[in-house]
């Protein structure tokens, strides 16, 4: 009697720090867009894995569960409006639970809870729409990072969101290298998922409809260091995403990466942080009192336009339409329903923000982005926020290159002289316009271009033998005689011992009159 009391007495007290939250409460204003939802497996034959829940050394190639949401144009016929058990569903295949009846949803999986108010969500209906086509158009592109050892639908509210307002967001698992278990949040696992996102930027190129030069990472806790990682591993992502991401919490794990390098973080990122953890929490939980205030990546970037919120009403759970919906309730520190999907709301609709002016160079969103909270209306009770600009990058050959490529390798020494006078620490070392001049010469559509850059050089290294010598080869590859031999005669001049100008001229001799 006294075990079935005790029991009792539990289940109300969990019960009743249950919250009583709903998609409709959480009331986001979605966008003009229709959306579509699919859901597919492909493989990673590059890697191996092995079922966990199966217990056998069976190993496979590694399985990537894939979500995708985008605009669509509906199917009348086919076409099925999902509820939220149709994205259970996909929790369960991915916890390798596929089989598992619907009815032990709730009680299966810890982080769920079966309750009267969980029970309710399970019918609620989505605005995402199965079985539907793309709609016609070019849209930019969100690749997602879950959470810790967490499902691609985690956040599926905020993809619905964002793609009602013409985005395509695509996710997969937060799964361990070899398993779906992690190690514990370790380098290992964050070069792992990593990887998983790399893939999901490979996968993004089979879809017409995504605008491949429009593309951002965003990712909640341990998705949001793996994302940090791989911004610095690929150099066409355009904007990041973190929700409360671990980058915050855990920078060494990222610090221990061979591809960590800060310079290469270039774009602009945004970071929620949640409240402020209490003292009482973090006595007994035993977490240090620096991660109220400690934020080594943002205070580390130099060359990011970066921007922090805090939200004061969200603690970490409810970065995630899963932890509004379902997480149990924190009586230490958690705000009222109202307030949490209040603040869900704000987070979304400063995500889109943030999008829409990375992605989308919106002007209104733009300068959201750059305002005070306040002056968006908000006030400081519910988000604050602090954000720096970037430094500038040091202007490189490189860049200068880019310039070059821009106009057609055209009137190069009017460029290099505006742009010495902007940049005066940029070297145009005579080895690499060499090289450059050489490399384009052996294009025959680009003799032009490569005769360009070595005017330029000798603009700068006007008495350089070698410079001489490769644009005379270039005029002689084009069949230029006369300026090859003028070329090969100036090299000589220069450097008497230039064999190659010498024998070269003693092959010329036959066209000099």
């Amino acid at each position: 009697m006294r075990l079935t009391i005790f029991s009792i007495v539990l289940f109300f007290q969990v019960w009743t720090l249950k919250g009583q939250t709903s998609l409709k409460e959480i009331n986001l204003n979605n966008g003009k867009y229709t959306v579509g939802f699919k859901h597919y497996t492909i493989t990673d034959s590059t890697r191996t894995y092995r079922i966990h829940n199966e217990f056998n050394n069976q190993i496979i190639n590694r399985p990537i569960p894939i979500s995708i949401w985008y605009p669509t144009t509906i199917k009348k016929n086919n076409s099925k409006q999902l509820a939220v058990l149709d994205y259970l569903e996909i929790l369960k295949e991915e916890e390798e639970w596929k089989n598992l009846p619907n009815e032990f949803l709730l009680d299966w999986f810890p982080y769920l809870w079966n309750t009267p108010e969980n029970k309710a969500h399970l019918s609620e209906k989505v605005i995402a729409f199965s079985n539907s086509a793309f709609l016609d158009g070019k849209f930019p592109v969100i690749v997602y990072a879950p959470s810790y050892q967490a499902t691609s639908i985690e956040n599926f509210a905020l993809f619905e969101y964002l793609a009602s307002n013409g985005f395509v967001v695509i996710s997969s698992p937060s799964r361990g290298t070899d398993t779906r278990l992690m190690e514990g949040g370790t380098t290992k696992d964050m070069e792992t998922q990593s990887r998983d996102v790399a893939f999901l930027l490979k996968e993004i190129h089979k879809y017409k409809n995504i605008d491949l030069d429009r593309i951002a990472l965003m990712g909640f806790s341990f998705g949001g260091l793996s994302n940090s990682i791989t911004i610095m591993k690929h150099k066409k992502i355009s904007a990041i995403v973190s929700l409360d991401g671990t980058e915050r919490y855990n920078y060494s794990v990222l610090e221990k990466s061979p591809y960590f390098n800060l310079d290469n973080f270039t774009v602009p990122y945004i970071h929620f942080a949640q409240k402020e953890i209490p003292e009482e929490v973090l006595t007994s939980d035993k977490i240090p009192a620096e991660l109220n205030y400690k934020f080594q990546l943002y205070d580390s970037l130099q060359y990011s336009n970066a921007y922090s919120y805090r939200f004061h009403d969200l603690t970490h759970s409810y970065f995630s339409t899963f932890g509004v919906l379902f997480a149990n309730r924190d009586k230490r520190q958690d705000k009222s329903d109202a307030k949490i999907m209040a603040s869900y709301k704000l987070l979304s609709e400063h995500t889109l923000q943030f999008l829409n002016a990375t992605l989308k160079n919106d002007k209104y969103a733009k300068q959201f982005i750059e305002n005070s909270p306040d002056k968006n209306g908000f006030s400081d009770t519910f988000i604050s926020k602090k954000m720096k600009q970037a430094n500038t990058i040091k202007f490189d050959y490189k860049h200068f290159n880019d310039l070059a490529f821009t106009q057609d390798y055209q009137d190069l020494i009017p460029l290099y002289k505006r742009t010495i006078s902007k940049h005066p620490e940029i070297e145009l070392q005579e080895g690499m316009l060499n090289t450059l001049g050489l490399q384009l010469s052996f294009n025959s559509k680009k003799i032009e271009h490569s005769i360009n850059v070595f005017l330029l050089a000798l603009h700068i290294y006007p008495k350089s033998a070698n410079l001489y010598d490769s644009l005379a080869e270039t005029y002689l590859h084009n069949r230029d005689f006369k300026n090859a031999i003028s070329n090969y005669r100036k090299s000589l001049e220069l450097n008497p011992e230039n064999q190659n100008a010498i024998d070269k001229l003693k092959q010329l001799n036959k066209y000099i009159k």
